[in-house]
């Protein structure tokens, strides 16, 4: 009896098998990335109906995802970040269990429907969606084993198991716990979302995390040349053949070193890159910052017992952080530094003043112009070169 039928219509070398899973899955981490996040939850870009639709019916293939509560839960993410209404902070719920439990911290959240019904709005709603997808769900990944099995016989229960557990690793524990745990920072956003590499490109673009939370309807992840967004050019592909269209990307800071005093223009580019402009003021202080805080140390004034990059580090923080959100013992070193060190509490206080420039909505524009320029008059005068020379770039921003 032949019995080569059991081996699945398609006979594969052994790394044929490799390739399709590695295949498999990038269309799926592809349609997550495009579809439901960058498109779906944050309205970055527009993608034809035939794209959408594609990326919606593998998606119920290979993850049994339903848009409506993907779009909703992430959203609450960014509204809710690292409190306790977050659905997925290892801030609250720890690294290991996002990391490990994170699809379960996303099934749970699925089943609130003041989530769905807050967060939802203006995702696809028609029939196929309410009476197949949303209501099958599961379903779909019974017709993608049944399809790899016929296909690839008995590896494709493999493939398919590996299909299926893709997205709960990568997305909802790599990305939702080690990009708010590990990395690097670019931006100083109000939480602690983090780079976790420049390039990883199975997973589309989504290792650039402190990138989108700065700019999270930019359709465009990456913001240095050397970092690399493969869902970016898989949108400027389909783009270039008018099956999507980019609606928002991150702005690029303009510089106009010619001008000499603060205006309109430069108040409204201030506002528009206010993280980048937090983490470059604690960059271009930093040489200043360590020279004194070494000194405090062989004074011991403050920082005693503590290395001078611990102390930096420490200090870093502090200058990206509202102080009200440091520990008791944080806040108590901070103070003692500050008083200890007119350099400290200068270049501290001037941050603190710099930052609640784009905090003040009550006030009209030529007040906002007013401030800045005094701001940068000061810091100018502070007698401090690390600060003049920020407070000449600063005015520079058009």
């Amino acid at each position: 009896m032949d019995l080569n039928f059991l081996n699945g219509l398609m006979d594969l070398p052994w790394w044929g098998y490799i390739v399709v899973l590695l295949a498999l899955t990038h269309i799926t981490i592809a349609a997550v990335t495009i579809f439901l996040h960058r498109a779906q939850a944050h309205r970055g870009l527009d993608l034809h109906p035939i794209v959408s639709h594609f990326f919606r019916f593998w998606l119920w293939l290979t993850t049994g995802m339903v848009t409506k509560e993907w779009v909703a839960i992430h959203r609450k993410h960014h509204a809710k970040c690292e409190t306790v209404e977050d659905p997925h902070s290892p801030v609250h719920f720890g690294i290991k269990k996002v990391l490990t439990e994170g699809a379960e911290l996303y099934r749970i959240e699925s089943k609130n429907q003041e989530t769905l019904d807050k967060y939802s709005h203006g995702v696809p709603d028609d029939w196929i969606e309410r009476n197949v997808y949303s209501r099958f769900s599961w379903q779909g990944a019974g017709l993608m084993l049944v399809t790899n099995l016929i296909l690839l016989g008995p590896l494709g229960a493999s493939i398919w198991a590996a299909q299926m557990a893709w997205i709960p690793v990568h997305a909802a524990g790599i990305i939702n716990g080690i990009g708010h745990y590990w990395g690097y920072r670019h931006y100083t956003v109000n939480d602690t979302s983090k780079n976790i590499t420049p390039i990883a490109f199975w997973i589309g673009g989504e290792e650039l995390h402190n990138n989108h939370h700065a700019f999270p309807t930019s359709a465009r992840f990456s913001m240095r040349w050397y970092e690399f967004d493969l869902g970016w050019l898989y949108i400027r592909a389909l783009e270039t053949v008018g099956l999507a269209k980019v609606k928002k990307v991150a702005p690029k800071p303009k510089f106009n070193l010619n001008k000499v005093a603060c205006d309109l223009e430069t108040v409204q580019a201030v506002i528009a890159h206010r993280f980048e402009i937090t983490t470059g003021y604690a960059r271009i202080l930093k040489s200043t910052c360590r020279a004194e805080i070494q000194r405090l140390r062989s004074e011991g004034t403050a920082f005693s017992g503590i290395s001078s990059n611990h102390a930096w580090s420490r200090f870093k923080e502090w200058l990206y952080a509202d102080r009200t959100a440091l520990a008791q013992d944080h806040q108590q070193v901070l103070d003692a530094a500050l008083k200890g060190s007119t350099i400290l509490e200068t270049v501290y206080a001037f941050k603190k003043e710099l930052m609640e420039t784009w905090g003040r909505s009550a006030v009209s524009k030529e007040e906002l112009v007013a401030n800045l320029e005094d701001w940068c008059k000061r810091a100018e005068a502070s007698g401090i070169q690390a600060l003049h020379d920020f407070s000449r770039r600063l005015r520079a921003y058009a």
